[in-house]
């Protein structure tokens, strides 16, 4: 019996709702870059206090963009953790190395003496935790003279990008994600001693953002063990092809960084990727990370 292949059925393009907007802004600049991800912010000094409505309009940008930049931003760490407070509590990373003053205040480096560097692969940031971070502060001081990039992917896109059919699948499934096989000896170099046990949880593959109320894909391959429920072979086939169309660039922005440079992305809808390819040359910053709630 001859076999029939049913042809791929495009229906338009991949992407095909743009999520920013760069007008209806009264206090901030907006500029989007890219329609799917990404916006610098411009006429914002975070030195000093924000006033309640510039926070409102940050925190508009941010759920429009699911990544916001700004540049040329000499703040203190005191001033980085003040920010960081307007949008919650704020965590204590898990394993990685802080100031001493300020243990949310999580150190990123990376040189020629470094064995490697923090955010390779695609990733959200303690995902591994039940109630993982709503979202990351990164404030970059020192840069190398080429490389350093962060790549950002909306999940958002990701989600919408799948096949009804994927899409009934995968609803409703849960994925295990585990700290363990990522921080036991992960800072032994520095002279971070290892905790007795790290955080692990189970999320739903499929999350609905509290802010927007949208569907958007939540596994990856940071934290991301197995899928619940089904044969290992097939969670792994499942998660491999997951992560496969996440990585499309479709999805993506890539940031260039400046010193004094500060990116602000949303945990719970993005994913991101630092590049290590700047070697022997020096990165440096910090980061503040907010706490977020059990994904839904």
């Amino acid at each position: 019996m001859a076999m029939t292949v049913e042809p791929r059925v495009r229906k338009g393009p991949v992407v095909r709702n743009a999520v920013g907007r760069d007008g209806g802004f009264r206090r901030i600049g907006v500029k989007r870059l890219t329609p799917v991800i990404g916006a610098e912010i411009d006429g914002v000094d975070l030195r000093g206090p924000l006033g309640p409505e510039v926070v409102e309009e940050l925190r508009q940008a941010l759920a429009d963009n699911l990544v916001i930049f700004f540049r040329d931003q000499a703040i203190t760490p005191e001033q980085h953790v003040a920010f960081g407070r307007l949008w919650g509590d704020l965590h204590a990373h898990p394993a990685a190395p802080h100031e001493p003053a300020h243990p949310e205040l999580m150190i990123i480096a990376a040189d020629e003496n470094s064995v490697r560097a923090n955010g390779e692969g695609w990733h959200t940031d303690v995902s591994c935790d039940p109630e993982p971070p709503m979202g990351s502060i990164l404030h970059i001081v020192e840069c190398p003279p080429e490389g350093g990039d962060t790549l950002f992917a909306n999940m958002y896109a990701a989600y919408d990008a799948l096949s009804d059919r994927m899409k009934a699948h995968v609803d409703g499934l849960e994925a295990v994600h585990d700290g363990e096989h990522v921080y036991r000896g992960l800072y032994a170099n520095l002279g971070v001693d290892d905790k007795p046990s790290y955080p692990k949880a189970r999320h739903p593959i499929v999350r609905t953002h509290p802010w927007t109320g949208r569907k958007c894909l939540y596994v990856n391959q940071g934290f991301t063990t197995h899928i619940l429920g089904v044969p290992r072979e097939e969670s792994q086939a499942l998660l491999a092809y997951l992560y496969a169309h996440m990585a499309q660039p479709l999805f993506q922005r890539r940031f260039r960084w400046s010193p004094n440079a500060i990116a602000f992305w949303d945990n719970r809808c993005a994913q991101h990727q630092a590049m290590w390819d700047y070697w022997p040359h020096r990165r440096f910053g910090h980061r503040v990370t907010v706490k977020g709630e059990r994904p839904v």
